[in-house]
Formats: structure tokens, sequence, C-alpha cells
């Protein structure tokens, strides 16, 4: 598109730089053309994405929807001046949570808001939403990028997004499969994923920028832990896509904000108890750390992280071995953390 003719002196003097944005949508294009698939219709640059919907052999195709955002963890890339691996939190955040009721994600688009529409910065962080596209197999068919002068600081910017997926309405996980004997099995994660930075903010003192966390960290394996803290979140729409195709699996949980607590019973029927295990699980180190910095008890950990398994899957207890072996052959390194029996809790943690 030819953008010669558009520039506004009155508009650039108020604080939005109108070409800066047409720089950044040529910047981002290579990433997203990375991401194309055989649902996408056209280029970016236009009103609305259009994607034509793959419903071959489906019976009664559903659409999944999930939005969100990657919250105060933006405050630390800030800090750190380092935008290209954020994108992966937001889409991570949106394609697990649609996974979990087994729909295969589509598509995607995101929202920036800026201070200042600073293109190379721009492009870093699409960069990054195109990366987690590509892992998750779904189009960055289009997004918004918005500068707002006056209500954020040139430096700051925040991101969100959704995603939409599909399954056919036959094979939508709802859990009603689930029965006392089935096993949980726990998929780790890549550390805090996107949620509790908050607590991190205190605890690390992020907000005053405290030059301990960019000290090398022994527990860390030498990483610091501001390295630590940004890890992208794992995206594990492919290794559960390959499970659904051979397992029977009675219900999975995105282990994000609320941890253990709030995130398990979301698949779990009224009448059943998820008994987790904690001597299983292989907690990474940067929970312990944020456990001692901020003297945080063991309780409001389970309740705020993921304390190393970023998703959990239900299977019956014959399917154990099949479940472990595919997911292991898709990259997951899959561990039982717990079984499911009779109870009213819906999570208990032993």
């Amino acid at each position: 598109m030819d953008h010669k003719n558009s520039f506004s002196a009155s508009y650039a003097a108020a604080g939005v730089d109108i070409t800066a944005g047409y720089r950044a949508v040529e910047l981002m294009k290579k990433h997203v053309a990375r991401t194309r698939n055989e649902g996408c219709l056209d280029d970016v640059g236009g009103f609305g994405g259009c994607f034509g919907l793959p419903i071959a052999g489906m019976e009664e195709p559903v659409l999944v929807s999930g939005t969100d955002g990657c919250g105060t963890k933006v405050k630390l890339a800030i800090l750190m001046d380092q935008h290209d691996t954020i994108g992966i939190d937001a889409v991570a955040m949106c394609v697990n949570d649609i996974i979990c009721c087994g729909a295969k994600p589509l598509f995607f688009l995101d929202y920036i808001a800026c201070g200042k529409n600073i293109p190379e910065k721009i492009a870093q962080i699409v960069g990054g939403v195109a990366e987690g596209c590509v892992q998750s197999g779904a189009a960055l068919i289009g997004g918004e990028t918005a500068e707002h002068p006056g209500m954020m600081p040139v430096e700051d910017y925040d991101l969100a997004g959704f995603a939409v997926g599909i399954v056919d309405k036959k094979k939508i996980l709802d859990n009603t499969k689930m029965q006392a004997g089935d096993v949980v099995i726990a998929l780790p994660s890549t550390g805090i994923h996107s949620n509790g930075f908050s607590l991190c903010r205190k605890v690390f003192g992020i907000d005053d920028n405290n030059p301990a966390i960019y000290v090398p960290n022994e527990q860390l394996g030498g990483k610091s832990i501001a390295e630590a803290l940004l890890v992208p979140t794992r995206i594990y729409v492919k290794s559960v896509l390959a499970l659904l195709e051979k397992v029977d699996v009675h219900g999975i949980s995105h282990i994000t904000g609320g941890g253990f607590y709030e995130n398990i019973p979301r698949s779990i029927p009224d009448g059943l108890c998820a008994v987790i295990d904690k001597s299983a699980i292989r907690v990474l180190p940067i929970f312990d750390v944020i456990a001692t910095w901020g003297n945080i008890p063991e309780r409001d950990m389970y309740n705020t992280y993921n304390m190393g398994v970023g998703m959990s899957v239900v299977v019956p207890a014959e399917q154990v071995e099949t479940a472990l072996e595919i997911l292991k052959a898709n990259g997951e390194d899959a561990y039982v953390i717990g079984k499911i029996t009779q109870g009213e809790e819906k999570v208990v943690l032993e």
C-alpha cells in the first residue's frame, strides 16, 4: 500500500506519528508471513482478517475462542529492553486455554498499546507473537497497534490478543468421562510463564529496577533472576493434539494464575477429586528462589504459581503408559503427579 500522501503534522504534534505505524507494519510483514496456513485468505493491512474454516470431516464444527495478555511480565521485558519473546507469552496464554477443550488453534490477532510507536520495537514484539503462532500452528491474520501519548510513558506498552480454534462438537472435552481411578499427568513448564508477576515484582523489587535481579544466580544455573522470569510460556498445543488422536483424555487444565487450587478444579466434575502428590512435582528452581526471597508460604506458592507444571492431563489408568510415550515423543517430559478419587474438594495436595 502506498502511504506517500498520508501524513498529519497536527497529529504528530499531538504525539501520534501515523507514519511510524506504517513503518511498523512493513517491518512486521516478514514475521506474519511465517505463520500463514491453509486457512489464510489475504495479507495484513486490510480492515479485517479473513480465514477459511477447515471443516472437512467434521459433523458439527464448533469455534472456540480465548483471550488474554501477558500481565505485568511486560514490565520486566521493558526494563530488560528485550521484546522478542513476550509475544510468545501472549499467544501461549490463549492457545493453551483453548486446547483444554480439544480445539485446534486456527488464527490469532494481537493488540499492542504503546506510549510511542517505535517501529523496530513493535516489529520485535510481533516477531515473538509470530513465533508463538508458528509453535501452535495458528495464523497471525491481523492486529492493532495503538499509540497512547499522555496515557502511557513513551517506553511503555501492553500486549494482549485472542485466538480462535475449532473442534468437532462430539470431541469437545467436557470431563463427563472422568472417573475415580483415572491418573493425573504433568506437562512441565518452562518457568513462571505469565502469572504471578505482581508478587514477583514485590518480592524482587522489580519496579525499582533492583540491580540484584541481573546478577548471575547459582541456584538458577548461572542465569539471573530477570532472565529466569522472562523465559517465555511453553506452548502445549501440538503435543496435546497428538495425544488426543490416540488417547481417551478425560480432562485438561492449563495451570495459570491461581495455581493448582484454582485451575485443576476447572476440569474436575462434582463428586471427584484430583489428589496431587506434592513429592512427585518437579519444582523448578525459580520457585524456590521466589519462596525464599519473599518468605512465601508453600500454600500461597501453589495457589499462585504453576510450580513447574504448566498443564495437567487426566487419562484412564490403562492408558497412562501410552499417553506418556506420545507426550515424550512430542517433546514433553511428562510424568505422573496424582490420581482421581471420590471427593468433594476437587483438588487436594498431599
